[in-house]
């Protein structure tokens, strides 16, 4: 971020000693003003006077906090192009965008300047930019971590998530800030989501052998379709619900403010406002129903596997009109996790156009752990065949 460099020595000892972490510029850190991506925000806004409880924790447990890093603006995009301060560089693909809204985070941890950086994802803001980055990402149980000193977008779909270049790491932070799992995680039967395949880029014939090769060999791939409606009406469910949490959240500082908000943020504002009552309790109808269908996936198999975004990330010199496309397209993969409070980690296994594509793993709410340890298993195997 511009400004005072932040560096900050733990307070405690633990899993993460001797390990660097970056923290988006959305989480208090004492002292220091959130910027939440926009100059505005930071400007009417006073430092912090208490830590983010997150941030709190991975201090307490050795890591060394050496800096904030970009948010897109008020953390309401996917692009990872803040129009006040620019695009952080994707190490991964110089050409091409990190993904936001944890776009710093990822451009630091991929680039090597930390070991890991903590993030939120709302609509995706971990998993797309790690993704994007060829990082490992993980977006936790909804709730499951608190979000005390973080700024809040649409609160029923906000969590706290981090990214790292080594699945060890990620799961030696998700042993610090995750509670103990509620539920057994079964991993023999896995859900191959024929809809979220069939998304333009995301399908390549030998996903699936290699995919079955390095979760088990004796691992059984279910297709179906966990959507009865089709994705494309999750996608407006979950858009729906979004915006209008967004604009609960921010419209008083909006209204005082009347910052000027970067193309894309200012449109996604403009309809954020004019969601009706009406559209919000069908939306939520529809979301319980989602969650109902959720349910019935899980009776078969605890584990879906879908791409985490539809190919390699945009390139830098891509218009408005085409971040916003592929941000339709995204979030159609990206709502799933949402609408159903799961959690879900992202694998640097793909590649789609000679650049970074993840690969997605969701299991039911409550087995964050064992999702971990799930991905770091395969992760070894996938780097013992590479």
């Amino acid at each position: 971020m511009p400004g005072a460099r932040l560096h900050i020595d733990p307070t405690g000892s633990g899993p993460l000693d001797g390990f660097t972490c970056g923290v988006k510029d959305v989480f208090d850190i004492a002292g220091a003003t959130t910027g939440f991506g926009n100059p505005v925000w930071a400007r009417t806004h006073p430092p912090a006077t208490a830590h983010a409880w997150a941030v709190e924790r991975v201090l307490s447990r050795g890591a060394h906090v050496v800096g904030k890093t970009i948010s897109d603006e008020l953390a309401f995009s996917l692009s990872g192009v803040n129009h006040h301060y620019g695009a952080p560089l994707n190490s991964a693909a110089p050409d091409r965008l990190t993904g936001g809204s944890s776009c710093g985070s990822a451009a630091a941890v991929a680039a090597g300047l930390c070991d890991f950086a903590l993030g939120t994802d709302t609509a995706g803001s971990i998993r797309a930019p790690a993704s994007f980055c060829g990082l490992f990402g993980f977006r936790p149980t909804h709730g499951v971590v608190s979000t005390t000193g973080v700024c809040a977008l649409a609160p029923s779909f906000d969590v706290v998530g981090w990214c790292a270049r080594k699945p060890g790491i990620l799961e030696r932070v998700g042993d610090v800030l995750l509670p103990p799992d509620q539920l057994g995680l079964e991993s023999s039967v896995i859900h191959w989501d024929l809809e979220a395949w069939s998304i333009p880029e995301a399908c390549d014939p030998s996903h699936r052998v290699q995919i079955a090769g390095l979760v088990s060999p004796s691992i059984r791939l279910e297709d179906g379709e966990v959507s009865e409606q089709g994705l494309d009406l999750w996608f407006e469910t979950f858009r729906t619900l979004q915006l209008a949490e967004v604009w609960a959240q921010l419209k008083d500082w909006l209204e005082a403010a009347t910052p000027a908000l970067g193309p894309g943020i200012a449109e996604r504002m403009k309809a954020a406002r004019s969601v009706t009552a009406e559209q919000v309790s069908a939306a939520a109808a529809l979301r319980d129903d989602i969650r109902r269908q959720l349910e019935r996936t899980w009776r078969r198999t605890h584990v879906i596997v879908i791409p985490t975004v539809p190919g390699a990330a945009p390139l830098r010199s891509a218009s408005v009109e085409t971040l916003e496309a592929y941000r339709r397209h995204a979030m159609r993969l990206l709502c799933v996790a949402g609408l159903g409070g799961c959690p879900q980690v992202t694998l640097p296994f793909l590649r789609t156009s000679h650049a970074p594509h993840g690969l997605s793993l969701i299991t039911p709410p409550g087995t964050d752990r064992q999702l971990l340890a799930l991905a770091h298993r395969i992760a070894a195997k996938f780097a013992a065949l590479d």
